[in-house]
């Protein structure tokens, strides 16, 4: 299982990059996990968006969404000129807050709706849910194949249950949106010094820190939740890449 990451910015992204997307491997099985603005540009870099199998997303906010738009039309293109695919492409989505109905489009793309309460296969992976704390409806996921765990946080303030949900986990990707010492609670996100904790009583092999705020120095980030955490924490940037 590989990780790469496309997009690491919360709310827009910074200059020549892109906010929230990440693309996952196992086996050869593509898995884009969010799609933010700038994400369709960036993932080229990587795949084509025709040999994507499967897309899955947290929620509906922009720096989580802007892209699927685009997404579509790029494979409306390929259906006239390459003819990659010969399949609609899987959209992932929940049906708690407007948002779902764009994810089908033609028969480009094909919304599929997740119920939190249950799990979903999706290729390799099997993907379990949580609701996070965050201003819309919202879901964290738990990613496993082949024996290995990937979390991803999504957008949240720190919840309690988070760290159960991700016992064990080989990659905890957790937003830190904000800085040590400062009050997420009501934009409904976390600080790196509260995803250190949930990464060490979780007991995580690696924090990976994402979601990243556009002030302050982001290395101070790393600093502040290693003083919680005593594995392995990388800070996310744009193609950075973790192997299982």
């Amino acid at each position: 299982m590989k990780i790469t990451v496309i997009g690491c910015w919360g709310g827009f992204p910074k200059i020549n990059e892109a906010s929230s997307g990440y693309l996952i491997n196992e086996d050869g099985f593509q898995l884009l996990l969010d799609c933010g603005s700038g994400v369709l540009s960036k993932l080229q870099n990587y795949t084509k968006p025709a040999a994507l199998d499967a897309v899955i997303l947290s929620h509906y906010h922009a720096d989580h969404i802007a892209d699927i738009g685009v997404l579509q039309h790029a494979l409306l293109i390929d259906s006239f000129t390459m003819k990659t695919r010969e399949e609609s492409l899987p959209i992932y989505g929940h049906q708690e807050s407007e948002g779902f109905s764009t994810l089908t489009y033609k028969n480009i793309t094909t919304g599929v709706a997740y119920h939190p309460d249950e799990a979903i296969q999706i290729g390799p992976f099997e993907i379990t849910f949580l609701k996070t704390n965050h201003s819309v409806p919202c879901f964290a996921m738990r990613l496993e194949a082949n024996g290995h765990t990937i979390v991803y946080t999504a957008d949240t303030a720190y919840k309690e249950e988070m760290i159960e949900f991700a016992k064990g986990a080989d990659i905890l990707l957790a937003e830190s949106n904000l800085y040590k010492g400062m009050d997420g609670t009501s934009a409904g996100h976390m600080t790196s010094e509260e995803a250190g904790i949930i990464a060490q009583k979780a007991g995580v092999r690696t924090l990976a820190l994402t979601h990243l705020p556009h002030f302050g120095d982001i290395k101070q980030l790393k600093e502040e939740a290693a003083q919680l955490f005593e594995g392995t924490i990388v800070l996310a940037h744009e193609y950075l890449e973790i192997g299982l």
